[in-house]
């Protein structure tokens, strides 16, 4: 960082915050999921946040995207609903702790389709710290496996939470390309509305509509995904990547303290070696890359 550029203090704190929020919004979302399924819980969040942020989009008068920019929200849109509905399904049959712990591996995963997609070279860090990051989820499978808490769909679950993790490292790359193309409320409304008329084609056979009772935490989730999204961008627009891709990681200390206090799941040895063997290779990933372009944060 130059010396004459301003502290990362604040941004850092309000991308914690945002982290904070986001993880808030995962407590609501897995009692939503068990209560009425992972389908129903994402579609009805996604159409109520469509409300809730084109309020705020619509209000400020906005310029209509071009068909390039349409093109890229419904096309970032497809992989968020996939990334959601996998990840949100088995966030009703793991701790949240070893879903979050699981899902941290999509980093690692970004690496290889940026190899793919945008022709970036591997080098041997980050084959390195793909192995340290295996590592660390054959650790939380195993104990996952060897635990009394074992069921006939945690394997199910676990390669829900891969699933999920592969959606979002495209969405990454995806997402590089949006922040150029369109300002954060937009994305925020626009990934709302695409992601809920994905799910709405499959409604004649899957639409639960919830009772009274589910209304606060359906527009909890909304208005905590939309706020998280808007504390990110603000944190990103404001701080070098480097520095605020740490913040991702207090989200599993939240996943621990709120699954604890609302779920009674208890956090297991091996779900916290695990973790830290991942975290530790995607910062090895990251300290490759001395000076990153800001990348919109995405929200499942």
């Amino acid at each position: 960082m130059r010396p004459d550029s301003p502290s990362p203090v604040i941004p850092f704190l309000i991308a914690c915050a945002g982290i904070a929020t986001f993880s808030a919004m995962d407590v609501l979302m897995k009692g939503l999921s068990i209560d009425i399924g992972a389908y129903n819980a994402v579609l009805w969040r996604t159409g109520t946040g469509t409300l809730v942020s084109g309020l705020i989009w619509f209000a400020s008068r906005p310029k209509w995207p071009d068909k390039a920019t349409m093109r890229i929200h419904a096309w970032r849109s497809l992989f968020v609903a996939g990334m959601a509905l996998s990840f949100f399904w088995a966030l009703a049959r793991l701790p949240m702790a070893e879903a979050i712990a699981l899902a941290f591996v999509a980093p690692l995963m970004a690496l290889y389709m940026a190899a793919i997609f945008l022709g970036e070279k591997i080098g041997p860090r980050s084959i390195a710290a793909s192995i340290l990051g295996l590592a660390g989820v054959i650790v939380i499978v195993a104990g996952k496996l060897g635990g009394s808490d074992y069921s006939d769909e945690a394997l199910l679950a676990v390669g829900a939470v891969f699933l999920s993790a592969i959606f979002y490292a495209y969405n990454l790359i995806l997402a590089r390309r949006q922040a150029k193309m369109a300002e954060p409320m937009e994305i925020a409304f626009f990934q709302n509305f695409f992601v809920a008329a994905i799910l709405a084609l499959g409604a004649p056979w899957f639409l639960a509509v919830p009772d009274a009772g589910q209304a606060p935490n359906i527009l909890g989730a909304a208005v905590l995904a939309t706020t998280s999204l808007l504390l990110l961008s603000w944190a990103y627009a404001r701080a070098e990547t480097q520095i605020l891709a740490t913040t991702e990681y207090t989200g599993f200390l939240w996943a621990m303290i709120f699954g604890w206090y609302f779920y009674d799941e208890a956090v297991t040895l091996p779900t916290i070696a695990g973790a830290v063997l991942i975290v530790a290779a995607c910062l090895i990933v990251a300290r490759k890359v001395p000076h990153a372009d800001p990348v919109e944060p995405a929200a499942a």
